[in-house]
């Protein structure tokens, strides 16, 4: 695949990812770019199709699974979601870093492919911390609440294998946690950079 590498971001929901994301993308305007995911789920109000994901069937979905169209893809409360090549080459064709965000996994999947990104996981300081910060946003009912914190303890208890992400970053000061992710990623924002302007 030509163009920047990819980045890979992993972590339980409620470690921060999505706040360290909108910074990154506010500080370096048109460096970074998404893959659209695919899901079989209903969209909710004012997502869109084709932004906030491509919105298939499982019969079109599981058919570009099956054809090796997907780079990753996982089930989760009985939808289908997943990253295709063509949404990551759609990304790099703008020149763009394309940032995955993708659950362990899917890093494992991805491990499996050429796509050679750098695996980044964010990860919450500590299981307690993460149930605050999920609590405080009102958004999930308990159940949902609980199966989100069962899947943080299994998705950080993989993580510790080693050698499957080139950086971890524990989001206890915000401000440290961006600088850290910024750090890993200079080189390939440069080059992103420099390259736009040949």
């Amino acid at each position: 695949m030509q163009g920047p590498r990819p980045v890979v971001l992993s972590g339980p929901s409620g470690a921060g990812k999505s706040t360290l994301l909108k910074k990154l993308l506010k500080d370096y305007e048109n460096v970074f770019g998404f893959s659209v995911s695919h899901t079989t789920r209903q969209p909710r109000p004012g997502e869109v199709n084709g932004k906030d994901y491509h919105f298939v069937t499982r019969e079109e979905m599981q058919k570009e699974i099956d054809a090796g169209e997907f780079i990753e893809h996982a089930e989760f409360s009985g939808n289908m979601y997943g990253t295709s090549k063509g949404a990551v080459q759609a990304v790099q064709a703008q020149n763009q870093i394309c940032v995955l965000d993708i659950d362990i996994q899917g890093v494992k999947n991805i491990k499996k492919t050429e796509l050679n990104p750098i695996y980044i996981s964010v990860q919450p300081p500590s299981i307690e911390i993460l149930e605050k910060r999920l609590r405080d946003r009102k958004t999930e009912t308990e159940e949902s609440l609980l199966k989100r914190l069962t899947a943080a303890r299994v998705d950080l208890e993989l993580s510790k294998e080693p050698g499957l992400f080139d950086l971890v970053i524990i989001n206890d000061d915000l401000e440290k946690a961006y600088s850290e992710l910024k750090e890993v990623l200079l080189e390939e924002i440069k080059k992103t950079q420099e390259s736009r302007k040949s």
